[in-house]
């Protein structure tokens, strides 16, 4: 009697020996609009952009591109590491794995969510990648499926709810095939991106850098273990767990910018000012350089990024001079591409930091956006600072009406931002409403109703994460809160906020400075040469005006 073959292994071999027309696959795969060409970044050797080992069923011939490709994903090189992908698609256009690495390039799980044409586009790799798949089953196709999730039906969900199932995919995949370090790693990456800003538990990001321990202990060269092990850990309470790869990421990607610029993170979180000036000073040169290479019209976004951070770290090192002359490179930056809320943000940042932070109430009553032909009326958010910063310039030079029209501002950007759903950045610019308000009561002379809503301020933002791009807040909100007490004459209070503040943002010039201050002004004179200590040594060549009275104060003990 003869046997047959159950039904179902009949149909796994049909879809096995699936017949793909690998030149009409071609042809579409030609179809798709893909960033194509030569990589840009500065580098003498593939090695530059870290070490990947990543088992795919892709012919030979394209496996060292693939490791590339991905490799480049892994440092968020996203327009980079789809030239790599889309080569790949070209040489082979049935390895499966270069559609689901070209789908993750549209994705930019830790930026901001994809748009319209990201998610079209997305949308297209994925309906090709599927053409391919001959068992829906098998580890490669469930890859795809898991990006997939991002792309499928966005009309109809939004970012928030195709992000969750993101995160649920990327969780199953890696429960499914736990040896698979690039499953897990994605996984962690996943779980990041899918955390609650206002989650002060920390539990998805002590999770995800628990897989990402895991991972290190297997391959500890892996880039993107590095890169998302200083994600992870991107909060004041976590951001000394991530200092041993903050100081070892650029080293094994030194070509990429972002990867250069990453460890800034954790050093900003930590207050190792030289270490950021170094990462970000590299960083800033890495990125004129792809900028010439990639033949970028005016600067890349990159540039900009960190320059943000750049700035913020020679301010609070007191380095006028060198903050001076960046701020001068930085006004001669016009065009920018690609023109995103990344720009937005540091357009806004970078001229208010440097009227803020050097208190040049002045300059900063005067601010205007710029440039000019930039469409503000996107970035609600990403404007507030220069809103902020002129608010506080009026409200110190006792300007009520001035500072008012800055605080409508401000209200009205947060009700578009409460229109347009964006809850967390709604938040953070409700902060910048409170303390404003705060600042108007201040310069209209109602002490109470200052003391009342700076608290206010400095209690939301106590709950609330800062955002990734950002080095930080204009000013911390509770460290404004000491400035208040101070200017009110409440000396102790204002200690108390200064070493408060202080705990969240170690380091700060203007926090250090204010509790030295105030700890003399409230006859605690311990305090007072301890801080003064502090402002030395961080500050020795600092060219701030602060700094005389620090030097007074140590040579009187």
């Amino acid at each position: 009697m003869k046997s047959f073959p159950s039904l179902f292994l009949i149909l796994a071999l049909l879809a096995c020996t699936k017949s793909i027309d690998t030149e009409k696959l071609r042809s579409q795969v030609s179809s798709l609009d893909l960033t194509r060409g030569d990589i840009a970044l500065c580098t003498s050797g593939k090695d530059e952009f870290g070490q990947v080992a990543f088992a795919v069923s892709c012919s030979e011939e394209v496996k060292a591109d693939f490791n590339l490709a991905t490799a480049l994903l892994h440092s968020f090189e996203y327009p980079e590491a789809e030239k790599v992908y889309a080569r790949i698609m070209e040489k082979d256009p049935k390895c499966l794995m270069a559609y689901w690495g070209a789908a993750m390039c549209n994705f930019h799980p830790l930026w901001e969510p994809p748009n319209e044409n990201d998610l079209k586009k997305g949308s297209a790799i994925i309906t090709l990648g599927r053409s391919v798949v001959t068992d829906p089953s098998a580890r490669e196709s469930r890859y795809l499926e898991t990006i997939a999730t991002i792309y499928d039906g966005w009309h109809e969900q939004d970012h928030k709810a195709r992000l969750l199932k993101f995160e649920e995919a990327s969780a199953k995949l890696h429960q499914d095939f736990p040896d698979d370090n690039e499953a897990a790693i994605f996984h962690a990456l996943a779980m990041r991106a899918a955390a609650d800003p206002r989650d002060k538990t920390f539990e998805k990001q002590k999770r995800a850098g628990e897989i990402l321990n895991t991972v290190l202990a297997k391959d500890p060269k892996h880039p993107g273990v590095a890169h998302y092990i200083i994600h992870v850990y991107d909060y004041p309470e976590l951001a000394q767990l991530g200092l041993k790869s903050a100081r070892e990421y650029a080293s094994l990607a030194p070509a990429s910018a972002h990867a250069l610029h990453m460890p800034s993170h954790i050093f900003t979180r930590l207050g190792l000012w030289d270490e950021s000036i170094q990462s970000n000073s590299q960083s800033v040169e890495a990125a004129k350089c792809y900028a010439e290479n990639a033949g970028i019209k005016g600067h890349w976004d990159e540039e900009l990024h960190g320059l943000d951070y750049l700035m913020y770290a020679y301010l609070q090192r007191g380095d006028e001079a060198n903050a001076r002359t960046q701020f001068e490179y930085f006004k001669t930056i016009n065009e920018v591409f690609p023109m995103s809320s990344k720009d937005a943000y540091s357009f806004g940042a970078v001229p208010a930091r440097y009227a803020v932070e050097r208190k040049d109430w002045k300059s900063a009553a005067q601010l205007e956006l710029a440039p000019a032909s930039f469409s503000w009326d996107k970035y609600y958010w990403e404007r507030s600072n220069t809103d902020f910063a002129r608010l506080l310039g009026a409200a110190h030079l006792g300007d009520a009406e001035g500072a008012k029209k800055s605080l409508d501002q401000l209200k009205k950007s947060y009700d578009n931002l409460v229109a347009a759903k964006e809850s967390y950045k709604a938040s953070l610019v409700e902060v910048q409403v409170k303390a404003g308000e705060a600042w108007v009561a201040f310069a209209e002379a109602n002490k109470s109703k200052a003391v009342q809503m700076m608290n206010a301020a400095a209690d939301l933002e106590d709950k609330i994460e800062k955002h990734p791009v950002t080095p930080g807040p204009l000013v911390p909100a509770r460290e404004l809160l000491g400035d208040l007490y101070m200017v009110l004459g409440a000396t102790n209070e204002a200690l108390h906020e200064y070493e408060s503040a202080l705990l969240r943002q170690p380091n700060r010039f203007n926090a250090i400075n204010g509790a030295a201050e105030a700890a003399t002004k409230a006859g605690n004179t311990a305090k007072a040469r301890m801080y003064y200590d502090e402002l030395l040594k961080l500050a020795p060549s600092s060219g701030r005006a602060e700094l005389a009275k620090a030097t007074a104060f140590a040579s009187r003990q």
